[in-house]
Order: C-alpha cells, then structure tokens, then sequence
C-alpha cells in the first residue's frame, strides 16, 4: 500500500475490519510504517516481531487510527520511529507487554495537525519496558488543533537508558518554522503509576510542556522513580508549563505541577 505522501508502502495495512486477529508475523524494514490499522473495531494485535534500523525515518511499527476496542499484546517492536503511535479517532485501546526499543516509544498522537480536530479516549499502556528509546510514554499535539486526549493510563512501565522517558508535548512540531497558535488538543485525567527506570536524556525526564490556554489538568503521577543512568555527567529533573495535577512518591520530584 502507498505512503500517506503517495511514495514508501506500509507493509501491512487493516482498513474498515471488525474483530481482525493479527498473531505471530515478523516484520523487517518496512519502507514506512510496518502496521497501520485504521477505522477498524474489536482488533487483537499479538505476538508480532517488528525490526527496522533505529536510523530509519518513519518506519512506526503499528500505527492505530480512528478505530475502537483494540488490544495490542506480547509484541517486540525495534525501530527507528514510534514503537506503537496511536492517532486521532481512537477509543478503548489496551496495550501490554511490549518490548519496545530501539525507537521513538509509544506515542498518543500527533494530534490536532493543521488546525485538525482529533479524539482519542481509553487508552491503557502497562507492563511494557523502553530500552534506549529517543522517547517513552509520550503525548504530543500540535498548536491550533482542537478536540481532547483523556482518559490515559501508563502503569508498571520499565526504562532502561531512555532519552525521554514522560513526555507530553502541546507543543509538538518537527519543522523548523512552526505556528504560534493558541488553540490546542485539550489533555486531561492522565495517570502515570509504577513507571520505574534509567534515563540518558540531558533535558527533563519528565516533562509536562501544556498551553497557557488549554492547560493540562487531572495529571496523576503515582510510584515513579527513574534515575540517571549516567549520574556524574546530569541528573534526572522535571519539567512543567501550565500542567495541574497530583505527584506522590516521584523521583526526580514534579513540584511544578499546578496542584488544584
């Protein structure tokens, strides 16, 4: 199948299916993305062996968009994009048991793109390790879209020597010019429980980056402790810009989150 920009195929691509089982297949150095899964309802996704070059652009392993009830299990993911992204339309995702690294991590988004509309609700990720991940849980929308990521649950994750281990990002965008909007995805009711680790990352290892105008709110850190992987050349540190929510027992200490 063609690229979204009509040049490199997704490998393997499920549109419009109800009740789809994808079990046991071994994926090597898609062009693009290697499973797109788009518009579909009850899909169960396991046991995948996914691999591409960590230096190869835009090589996602599953992508999940508009489609609900979907369960994403026991799979190996080892690319040079998102392990796992998940797009705008999409409710009742259940992903556990993933390995994934090297990549970009499991990324909620990009959403809001162009001044779009998105949606994405219900997602759980848990029981799942990052290994030299440039990413780890990561929520990115970019300025001028509209629409809401809620709903979202990350428990009992590992890192090991991630970049960025929690990141949510209104900011998003990869361009060197990007807009300066004030109209945002709105992100609420957001937990993060029993994230343990290592991080490499020079900048904030937890980084909650939200708009003035569209704050984050009901953000729940809860049992996180990650640590330097490298601690006599930087130490681990958090970062928030307009996020409200509750820390308890989290290392680096989130003091910055807005508590009200």
């Amino acid at each position: 199948f063609q690229g979204d920009d009509g040049s490199r195929p997704t490998a393997l691509r499920f549109s419009q299916c109800n009740g789809l089982q994808v079990k046991g297949l071994k994926h090597r150095n898609s062009q693009q993305n290697h499973v797109s899964i788009n518009g579909c309802d009850g899909a169960d996704i396991s046991n995948l062996d996914i691999r591409a070059t960590a230096t190869s652009p835009n090589t996602d392993g599953i992508d999940i968009s508009a489609s609900t009830n979907v369960r994403i299990h026991d799979c190996l993911v080892a690319t040079g994009d998102d392990c796992i992204a998940i797009k705008g339309g999409t409710s009742n995702v259940h992903i556990s048991n993933i390995a994934c690294g090297p990549g970009h991590g499991i990324s909620i988004g990009s959403l809001g793109e162009a001044g779009g509309h998105d949606q994405v609700e219900g997602i759980s990720i848990t029981n799942s390790s990052f290994t030299r991940t440039e990413n780890g849980v990561r929520i990115k929308t970019w300025q001028g879209g509209s629409g809401f990521a809620k709903n979202i649950t990350f428990s009992r994750i590992t890192f090991v020597a991630a970049d960025n281990p929690v990141i949510i990002d209104q900011y998003y965008c990869p361009h060197k010019k990007c807009a300066d909007k004030t109209f945002a995805v709105k992100i609420s009711d957001v937990r993060y429980s029993g994230l343990h680790g290592t991080s490499i990352g020079k900048q904030a290892t937890i980084n909650f980056s939200c708009s003035e105008v569209v704050p984050c709110t009901n953000i729940v850190m809860d049992d996180v402790d990650i640590e330097s992987a490298d601690p006599s050349h930087h130490s681990t540190t958090a970062h928030c810009n307009n996020a409200h929510g509750t820390a308890h027992a989290v290392h680096p200490p989130v003091n910055c989150l807005i508590n009200h």
